[in-house]
């Protein structure tokens, strides 16, 4: 067995985590280490955290940090700036490691974690955990505003919301449509092959609203894969090409006709809210699709998604 120094762990190359809590213990391993890289990458104008733009100088002033407080004060005018003001951390009495670790545990998860589980990570009460995954998930998260989607892209529509039980156990299927068109959301996906995804919420399974999505969402010059649902057939006057596979008839891949990608980001989406929340209710659901559209178009880096996840936190 080769010497080891277990002092010093150091992450396995044949691990494939990129960024792994040893190391973020290493970066960020009290309060002030995490404080000192807020203020260097919100307002520090140097790489020593010296210098920072005094808005009442309306220079550039060397900053010295307050004993006791989490400020740091001009050398001239005595000027105090918090790095935490107008973040998600504003007038928080939760430690700032914390704040970072859950930002942290959030990204690596790949099946999302739930407020409870961050409770028993933090130590802190459930209310807290709960704000805490809320703000991260709602505020830091957010992809609508992205690129829109180009190349090869895969479209899809999927219902969300339990399944249907009738009082006496049974259910037509007239009744059971009828049942998911009114108690089920509809959620559109668009993912560009070995790309980013985008999901996002309907206002119902009609034509005009998916539409209005996927040409909201995805370039005119893309190539558009689709299944044979009715409400997409007008999508070839929109787009460069379009191209349908029959699942009707049981074929599921024609060539490079297909729509897997979207339906394995959905199938991991649903087991995900299924097995780690249970039940999510329409009006926070965006967010949910929010956060794991974020961790899906950033998968190949971990420790990026972590520090790109902070920095929103701190921009």
């Amino acid at each position: 067995m080769p010497p080891v120094d277990r002092k010093n762990p150091v992450r396995a190359r044949s691990s494939e985590s990129r960024y792994s809590v040893m190391e973020f213990m290493r970066e960020f391993p009290d309060d002030e280490a995490c404080l000192q890289w807020l203020w260097k990458t919100r307002c520090a104008i140097d790489e020593e955290g010296k210098r920072a733009f005094c808005p009442k100088c309306e220079l550039d002033r060397p900053f010295h940090r307050v004993s006791g407080r989490p400020a740091w004060d001009c050398d001239y005018c005595g000027y105090h700036m918090h790095p935490t003001a107008h973040t998600i951390f504003h007038k928080s009495s939760t430690s700032l490691q914390l704040w970072f670790y859950a930002m942290f545990l959030v990204s690596q998860t790949r099946c999302g974690i739930s407020a409870k589980q961050l409770e028993r990570e933090l130590g802190v009460t459930y209310k807290t955990a709960w704000r805490m995954l809320n703000k991260i998930r709602n505020q830091l998260m957010d992809e609508e505003d992205g690129e829109p989607l180009t190349g090869e892209v895969e479209v899809d529509e999927t219902a969300m919301g339990g399944k249907p039980r009738a009082s006496d156990g049974k259910m037509t299927r007239q009744e059971a449509v009828i049942w998911a068109k009114e108690k089920k959301t509809t959620v559109v996906g668009m993912v560009e092959r070995g790309g980013r995804v985008r999901a996002t919420l309907a206002e119902n399974r009609e034509h005009l609203p998916v539409r209005s999505i996927v040409h909201q969402h995805v370039l005119p010059e893309s190539i558009v894969f689709t299944d044979e649902w009715v409400g997409y057939r007008k999508l070839d006057q929109h787009y460069a090409a379009h191209r349908r596979i029959r699942h009707a008839e049981r074929i599921y891949v024609e060539g490079d006709v297909h729509t897997n990608t979207i339906e394995g980001f959905f199938g991991n989406l649903k087991r995900s809210i299924a097995g780690t929340y249970h039940a999510v209710s329409r009006k926070w659901l965006q967010g949910y699709l929010n956060e794991f559209t974020w961790r899906y178009n950033r998968r190949d880096d971990t420790r990026a998604m972590f520090l790109q996840l902070a920095e929103r936190a701190a921009l």
